[in-house]
């Protein structure tokens, strides 16, 4: 890990004083950079890893991964996981302002990969659902880069309509035009939590950009109507809630509440301080997708309570910690890094919230994983990138306090 740092200072561009600073002028103690957001990211990764090859660990015994090894899914986490420390530290040397404007065309060109995805012989379907580009060596999940694509092109939206926000034709309609099409797109992959996941995003950041309220409030109300409307004529939808209402009846736990009803076996296992780590009897085959959407059920029952604390307080610090950065960066003038951080803040904390929320049966099951720590390659890159911007954002704010530029 100090080797990671010694890197670290060696990449980012960091100046010990402003430009026109005397040596005599005694130096600022402000940190140049975040290291608290550093090691709690690496920690939620590194916590991750070590769950997933505790949850996969037995996956080779079915006959579905018959052809992998014990460590097949922990080995590629872990290259996931390097590729996007690498690739954060290329990120970083990026200033605010070239995401500002690059935000519409990578918003666009992400639709673009979101309609291919339907497109039949381009798109990869996985147990019903088409969310995947395979490039043969690794697939690519357009709906995970939208996540982060959004949060850049709201923010670059409400600053460039600033003057109209209280307006219907120039403040609310294109956005909501976006909103409409992208959601068209997830919904016709189907993927319902990454749709429920990008429209808080939007939401949230045209709010705190200061959209009328009248039209905030018609927006939620459409989106209710909108979301009621999907499981109202969606038959296996609608068996999921029923499933979720009462999830112990004979019909349910052995059918669309399978995964829930042994989530929640899993948890009560666990009791407060788990079974241990690798004892977990409920990722032998009984609850599927325990590495990925249930991950965190194996936390609760390895590790009991004091697991799903832990990894609790993580997140809640790093949304606190991505608001503060937001709140320092406008205050700062910096309008488009503020609402950008307070985005990423909202987009990791409403995944996570509903990830946890679906693995302790106060959700409908829904197929997200849990940031940084499930296992998916483009989920770990999308969301360390996201949360390297953040660490940028706070560096650009505190190079201004110290005198010099953002």
């Amino acid at each position: 890990m100090k080797q990671l740092f010694h890197s670290l200072n060696r990449w980012l561009p960091f100046a010990s004083e402003p430009a026109g600073t005397s040596h005599l002028v005694k130096p600022s103690k402000m940190m140049a950079y975040d290291q608290p957001l550093i090691w709690v990211t690496m920690i939620l990764m590194v916590f991750g890893m070590v769950m997933v090859y505790s949850a996969s660990i037995s996956l080779p015994d079915s006959s579905k991964y018959a052809s992998y090894k014990n460590a097949h899914f922990v080995t590629r986490q872990a290259i996931f996981v390097s590729v996007s420390i690498l690739m954060s530290l290329f990120v970083f040397r990026l200033p605010m302002s070239t995401w500002q404007k690059a935000a519409p065309y990578l918003f666009v060109i992400t639709l673009i990969l979101l309609t291919a995805v339907l497109i039949p012989g381009l798109g990869k379907g996985v147990n019903g659902a088409k969310r995947w580009l395979s490039f043969k060596v690794f697939n690519i999940q357009p709906s995970e880069l939208m996540k982060l694509f959004m949060v850049l092109y709201a923010a670059d939206f409400t600053v460039r309509k600033q003057e109209y926000m209280h307006k219907l034709t120039k403040g609310f309609l294109p956005m909501m035009g976006a909103v409409s099409v992208l959601g068209l797109l997830l919904l016709l992959e189907p993927d319902l939590g990454a749709f429920g996941v990008i429209v808080c995003i939007a939401m949230g950041i045209l709010f705190l950009g200061g959209i009328n309220g009248v039209w905030f409030a018609g927006i939620a109300a459409t989106l209710v109507g909108i979301f009621s409307m999907v499981i109202v004529f969606s038959p296996f939808r609608r068996e999921r809630i029923f499933a979720y209402l009462d999830p112990w009846s004979e019909e349910h736990a052995l059918g669309k509440a399978y995964q829930l009803s042994h989530s929640l076996i899993a948890f009560g296992r666990g009791e407060l301080f788990g079974v241990g780590l690798g004892a977990s009897v409920e990722k032998l085959h009984y609850l599927p997708e325990a590495h990925t959407d249930f991950l965190l059920a194996v936390i609760g029952e390895e590790l009991g309570f004091a697991g799903v604390v832990t990894v609790v307080l993580l997140f809640y610090w790093l949304v606190k910690r991505a608001f503060e950065i937001g709140r320092q960066a406008i205050v700062l003038d910096l309008t488009f890094a503020g609402l950008t951080a307070k985005g990423i803040g909202i987009w990791i904390g409403v995944q996570a919230f509903i990830n946890m929320g679906v693995n302790l049966g106060l959700l409908p099951t829904k197929g997200l994983t849990l940031p940084l720590m499930s296992y998916g390659g483009t989920g770990v890159l999308i969301n360390c990138i996201g949360l390297t911007i953040l660490l940028r954002i706070d560096y650009e704010s505190r190079r201004l306090m110290r005198g010099g530029r953002a």
